[in-house]
């Protein structure tokens, strides 16, 4: 493939996950689904043109998100986890061989303490550095509010997980022989 056609693609991508990421100032629900999306689009700069390429993306687009997005929330969870997990997974999932029974467990283990560190030092640095405290007010509802509120994200990122996995077969398997065979 040239260059300028890497590019080009890298540069699409790049867009697409940087538009998914303003759009969290359009549609304040989506804090946290959009994020997401956006990590998700990378995950196909990995398939294409591998791990470096991908986490120079990331970092295009987590500047740039800095910047233009108005829910900074939104930019403290990208940059925190959702926009490099999808990136990281594939390279925590070549764990897995056959002459490891133990592999799979590992691989979770490291994907849940992953999750969890990013969750919480995430919400530290925007409660403490950004002074968002109307964060800790929707915690106040429940005496336990942070630690329910830790292990749905938990359940929540079990979903996740297992959605991007499913993405890239979909992108793999079904997207690119059909809609991307002339890109090579």
């Amino acid at each position: 493939m040239k260059r300028s056609t890497r590019i080009a693609y890298g540069g699409i991508i790049s867009a697409l996950s940087l538009v998914a990421m303003f759009f969290t100032g359009v549609f304040p629900f989506a804090e946290y689904a959009l994020p997401a999306v956006s990590g998700v689009f990378l995950v196909v700069l990995v398939i294409e043109f591998g791990f470096k390429a991908a986490l120079i993306a990331f970092a295009a687009v987590a500047l740039l998100s800095i910047v233009i997005t108005p829910n900074k929330e939104a930019v403290v969870l990208f940059i925190a986890f959702l926009g490099y997990y999808p990136i990281v997974k594939g390279k925590i999932e070549t764990l897995r061989t056959k002459a490891v029974p133990w592999a799979k467990p590992v691989q979770w283990v490291l994907k849940f303490a992953l999750f969890n560190a990013a969750a919480i030092v995430s919400y530290a640095f925007m409660i403490y550095v950004l002074g968002m405290t109307e964060i800790m007010e929707d915690f106040a509802v429940f005496k336990l509010g942070i630690w329910i509120l830790l292990l749905l994200g938990n359940a929540v990122f079990l979903i996740y997980d297992i959605a991007v996995t499913r993405l890239v077969s979909l992108y793999i398997y079904q997207i690119k022989p059909k809609y991307l065979r002339r890109l090579h």
